[in-house]
């Protein structure tokens, strides 16, 4: 997969990686893809939230440790 940009939001906590990935996705165009790597246990849920609210399609959702890794596809 083609990651465009790659966030590191570790050690925030809701709503700031939401917040940051929100920025990151507004310099991004259309078909471009964000990668967010959170620590925060419920980005999971919020990142899926946030996909349906905004159009981007969450591409894929993975757990590596500690890590709680969201890749989306800026709509």
């Amino acid at each position: 997969m083609n990651i465009d940009k790659e966030l590191d939001t570790r050690g925030l906590n809701c709503p700031l990686p939401i917040l940051k990935a929100k920025k990151a996705l507004a310099e991004l165009n259309s078909g471009q893809v964000l990668r967010v790597v959170s620590t925060d246990t419920g980005s999971t849920r919020d990142f899926q939230a946030f996909a349906k609210q905004t159009g981007n399609t969450l591409l894929e959702q993975t757990t590596s440790g500690a890590d709680f890794i969201h890749v989306i596809k800026r709509r």
